[in-house]
């Protein structure tokens, strides 16, 4: 389930899939999907945006390209 690439890491998921906590992996500040979404549209994480996935904003890294370092 949690996977480190990149700044931010996955450390929580529901069973499906949604992922629910974040770590900032270089502070080590741990987030809730809310808090996270905070800080991206706070200009915290300029490698984020937020999506609106059934209704639920929610993080994800910015394409660049790259396989192995997306948010899950």
């Amino acid at each position: 389930m949690p996977k480190k690439n990149g700044r931010v890491s996955v450390t929580r998921e529901t069973s499906t899939g949604r992922n629910t906590g974040f770590v900032d992996n270089r502070t080590g500040q741990n987030m809730t999907r809310p808090q996270f979404v905070s800080e991206i549209r706070s200009g915290n994480y300029s490698d984020y945006h937020v999506r609106n996935i059934n209704g639920v904003p929610t993080p994800a890294s910015n394409p660049d390209g790259k396989k192995g370092n997306n948010l899950g």
